[in-house]
């Protein structure tokens, strides 16, 4: 084989490892909350080693920075591929109101979903606000409330119905 077809091919396997990991992960937040998970655990759900989890991560905690790096990207790529800004929004909500780790989260780490939903200058935060701006084409204040529309969800979950009223009248102020 020769050599970047054997590169691509590591790449490849490199790359779904590390999805594994970050889906394990979410699985055993969802089951059990960030604080008791483990990697131990966490490489059950994954079907992968330990030494796997370490090959990829430092430490719990980047492992665990990694799993929102994770659902920011993800979160943008939907909403991006939406028809619109009232569907992007409208998707967004559901994804956050229905994701089973958040609600775990909520009901068990109350530290780390402070954490979560205290804007800041982390890189992560910055990242959230130029792919909400880059998504709704918002300015500053647009961005803000979109932001905290969002991040009340995290504790105060919406129903469907909600989610698409509210989306809409959202979307009507962009």
């Amino acid at each position: 084989m020769n050599q970047p077809k054997k590169y691509a091919k590591q790449m490849a396997t490199h790359q779904r490892s590390r999805e594994a990991i970050l889906g394990g992960a979410k699985r055993v937040i969802a089951e059990v909350g960030s604080y008791e998970s483990n990697l131990m655990n966490i490489a059950a759900r994954a079907e992968i080693s330990r030494a796997t989890i370490y090959n990829h991560f430092a430490d719990r905690e980047e492992m665990m920075v990694a799993v929102v790096e994770s659902e920011i990207n993800r979160l943008t790529e939907v909403a991006q591929n939406a028809d619109g800004h009232q569907a992007a929004l409208f998707t967004l909500s559901r994804e956050i109101s229905t994701d089973p780790a958040l609600a775990k989260m909520v009901e068990t780490d109350h530290d780390d979903i402070v954490k979560l939903i205290t804007v800041s200058n982390h890189p992560l935060w910055i990242a959230v606000h130029r792919n909400l701006a880059d998504t709704f084409g918002a300015n500053e204040n647009n961005v803000g409330l979109i932001l905290r529309w969002l991040l009340a969800q995290f504790t105060s979950p919406l129903t469907e119905s909600q989610s698409r009223e509210q989306a809409q009248k959202l979307a009507s102020l962009l």
